[in-house]
């Protein structure tokens, strides 16, 4: 959420800036209401101190007639009328918060300045390119063909337990994936010095409103109850950002690095006839989430630090990459800043996102209202929060798959996950349990 005191100040600036994402904030609307609000509150005060003021005249009235009421009725009736006067002003106020908070809550984050220009991810920058594509001596499969030729991934058999956007995976492919996990969890949490945390499967609202999930991106997940008052978690960013709510850390606490692995649950609106081949994009699907708490001015430090977390799991598998930052357009709700990792997929025979890195800044924290006592006021304030996959593991399958994929059908594992393995050097149709 916005500071309201950036907004007060200069709400021009604020304004200009989400422009940049093409968002239309509601400048009048917004000024009219903060007009009220001030005019009520100068009003509210007045009102206040002509109570108490005409309250003490009351019992000197009293006082004064020797202990009878009678001669402070007029004063005491207009104390009565100060009374419901004020009511009615204060309810407008906490009216007017409301309709504020609604206001704040539905728009985006301010972008960092160099976020660059632009209206969609065409407009993303390319910062750097790590490996090369393998060149292929014959016509390279993608995963699905290369999946069910080796007899290990099967969607029909998904298709009749839940519907489309599933996938079983079987034998040394399930394995595989396994590993991926745990080759992810090892180096964040033995090199990395992330902290490796079991959570949740299920949110309550709060806390996606936490994370900025709600109530923009309502449509995207799945409801738990005919009340809706859980959710299945869209990613472990939910849980693990929101450890640090209403909370004030101590500044030794800080950073504070998670991770953990879990199921990450997406409706896909809006993504019908998109990316249907296969398990690229899943409704249920499996991710190593990293997510930092830090003071303010070392949030940028961290995002780099992250990004570059993020990377070393490809470096290990040997995959080819790229980094970009988004433009404004294509920058997340929540988001300052965002750098996506694109790995290169030999069966698209392009680059797709893998991992996206952002900060948030303050934004988060305030609306989950997660703060530091920094040490220079004694005061606590908004912690900055970041996140990022460190991977999403069916799409880093889906790269080694058709990376590492062979003439014969038969795939390669990567020498960075022989020791999850347990000894299977190639899956194979005969290794297909």
């Amino acid at each position: 959420m916005l500071d309201i005191k950036l907004l007060r100040q200069d709400v021009d600036r604020v304004a200009a800036n989400l422009a940049r994402r093409g968002f239309v904030f509601d400048r009048e609307a917004f000024m009219a209401l903060e007009a009220e609000r001030k005019s009520l509150q100068v009003d509210v005060e007045a009102k206040r101190q002509r109570r108490n003021g005409i309250s003490r005249s009351i019992g000197q009235a009293i006082r004064a007639a020797g202990g009878t009421a009678e001669s402070a009725a007029p004063l005491m009736a207009e104390v009565g009328e100060l009374g419901r006067e004020l009511a009615l002003a204060e309810s407008r106020l906490e009216e007017i918060a409301n309709v504020l908070d609604t206001l704040l809550s539905a728009t985006p984050n301010l972008l960092h300045d160099d976020v660059p220009d632009g209206a969609d991810d065409t407009a993303n920058v390319e910062l750097r390119r790590v490996g090369e594509p393998r060149a292929f001596a014959f016509e390279p499969k993608d995963h699905q063909a290369i999946g069910e030729g080796l007899g290990l991934l099967d969607l029909a058999g998904a298709a009749k337990i839940a519907g489309s956007r599933f996938v079983v995976l079987n034998g040394a492919l399930a394995r595989l994936h396994r590993a991926l996990i745990q080759l992810m969890l090892d180096l964040h949490t033995k090199e990395h010095g992330y902290r490796e945390t079991y959570v949740p499967y299920l949110a309550r609202r709060a806390a996606l409103f936490g994370t900025g999930q709600l109530p923009k991106f309502a449509e995207e997940l799945f409801p738990i109850g005919a009340e809706a008052e859980h959710y299945l978690i869209p990613t472990a960013e939910v849980p693990l950002t929101n450890l640090v709510r209403e909370s004030i850390l101590e500044a030794e606490e800080l950073p504070l690095k998670l991770t953990a692995h879990t199921p990450c649950f997406r409706s896909e609106a809006g993504s019908h006839g998109k990316d249907t081949r296969g398990m690229f994009r899943q409704h249920q699907f499996e991710k190593v989430e990293l997510v930092q708490i830090v003071k303010p001015e070392a949030s940028y430090d961290a995002l780099e630090v992250l990004v570059g977390e993020a990377e070393e799991v490809l470096k290990r598998l040997g995959l080819a990459y790229r980094v970009v930052v988004l433009s404004a357009g294509d920058t997340g709700f929540a988001a300052a800043k965002t750098y996506d990792v694109e790995v290169w997929l030999p069966g698209q025979n392009r680059y797709r996102e893998i991992s996206s890195c952002s900060n948030f800044e303050a934004f988060q924290a305030r609306r989950m209202q997660a703060r530091w006592r920094n040490p220079e006021t004694g005061r606590p304030e908004p912690v900055h929060t970041l996140n990022g996959s460190g991977l999403a593991i069916g799409r880093t399958l889906i790269a080694v798959l058709e990376t590492y994929q062979q003439e014969d059908g038969s795939v390669e594992v990567p020498e960075a996950l022989a020791p999850y393995m347990g000894g299977t050097a190639r899956l194979t149709r005969n290794a297909a349990s």
